[in-house]
């Protein structure tokens, strides 16, 4: 009896020792970077911050910086926002975020928001001379990312995932990472992420420059929340930008901006 208890004890010993979770089995898996084949290097840059202080591309070298382009009135930016706060709080000897953004309302209006956010990183206004530094924006938020050393080493149109980019984060800033990271080309492909997480700003065959600042922000939130009818299942901004040759996408969408301009 006393044999048939202590191999019995042994077995279920046994089973429960081999069925355990090893620590790999336990870990969790590897997420994958994408970083440029050959980044380019950033052409120098000064910008004005809303609390009037200068950021020049050379106070950035030595830093991972991440340059959003964002809107207040647009959805996916506000919602990343604590993110990069948090971002900025944890990284802030590694890291340097800048906020760009494209309101057309008054700086002190951009300011006052900003302020509400507790956003502690700086935000200056969208100028032409930054715009051409860091180019193609045709969507809200658009994240540029630039190692120490101020290469473009990544493009990102859309809403940012956090665990990701805190990911590109640390592998650039060289602390320890679990990732796997891919050498990638640098193509303007990323286009084709426009859906719901981005708000295009630009739209082919639609012209917004006539519109005052705040008919133009109702139109792209119409543009970017209407649903297009010939079947894509985008929205018409996304459609008019993956699609520019839809001939359904653009009568509805040059409607929109007729009605916005006439109310």
């Amino acid at each position: 009896m006393l044999l048939a208890v202590s191999v019995g004890w042994l077995g279920a010993r046994y089973f429960r020792t081999a069925t355990a979770p090893t620590p790999a089995q336990n870990a969790s898996p590897a997420m994958t970077l994408r970083f440029f084949q050959d980044p380019v290097t950033a052409m120098s840059f000064t910008a004005r911050d809303l609390e009037g202080r200068t950021i020049s591309s050379d106070s950035l070298r030595g830093k991972v910086t991440i340059v959003n382009f964002w809107a207040t009135w647009c959805p996916p930016c506000r919602a990343e926002i604590p993110d990069l706060i948090a971002l900025q709080t944890k990284y802030k000897d590694q890291l340097q975020i800048i906020g760009i953004s494209q309101d057309e309302i008054k700086p002190e209006d951009v300011k006052r928001f900003a302020d509400e956010q507790h956003m502690n990183y700086p935000v200056a206004m969208s100028t032409p001379e930054l715009e051409h530094v860091f180019s193609g924006i045709y969507a809200l938020p658009t994240s540029f990312v630039l190692d120490k050393d101020l290469k473009i080493v990544q493009k990102h149109v859309g809403l940012l995932n956090a665990a990701m980019t805190e990911g590109e984060v640390r592998s650039l800033a060289g602390l320890s990472v679990n990732a796997v990271v891919e050498r990638i080309e640098a193509t303007d492909d990323q286009k084709k992420l426009i859906k719901d997480a981005a708000q295009a700003t630009k739209i082919p065959g639609v012209d917004l420059d006539a519109l005052s600042p705040t008919a133009r922000a109702a139109a792209l939130k119409k543009l970017n929340s209407d649903t297009c009818t010939c079947g894509c299942g985008l929205t018409l901004a996304a459609c008019r930008i993956n699609d520019p040759g839809c001939n359904i996408s653009l009568p509805l969408a040059k409607k929109i901006v007729e009605e916005v301009a006439r109310q």
